[in-house]
């Protein structure tokens, strides 16, 4: 049920890079949230045609996901995801976007059914 995806106008790094990035991602969100890993989903989008503050800079985009409210706990996740992405993609914190999206359970489908 949560979801993580980084879609970023960089080309991809090494296969390990991005496997070691999103398996720390994966147990981060499980751990903020209180969720098991095991409904945990990670996605990686490189070479996205994107703009921000109107240059081509390198820049990423990131989507969290879940069911139920996130609350205050999007601050902690902001400065965590933001240093790990920035770290491991060398894109600027100032230029990744995080949008936090509290989803209904019924609005959520998995495994032939919802979670509402």
């Amino acid at each position: 049920m949560p979801l993580i995806k980084v879609q970023t106008s960089l080309a991809a790094p090494a296969k390990g890079d991005v496997e070691s990035m999103l398996l720390s991602l994966s147990s981060k969100l499980a751990s903020h949230l209180g969720k098991p890993e095991s409904y945990v989903m990670t996605a990686f989008e490189p070479d996205v045609a994107m703009t921000f503050a109107g240059t081509t800079e390198p820049v990423c985009y990131v989507e969290i996901k879940s069911v139920g409210t996130m609350g205050d706990r999007t601050r902690t996740m902001s400065d965590d995801f933001c240093t790990e992405i920035s770290q491991t993609l060398d894109v600027p914190k100032d230029r990744i976007y995080i949008e936090f999206a509290d989803a209904k359970g019924s609005m959520w489908g998995w495994n032939s059914r919802t979670f509402g």
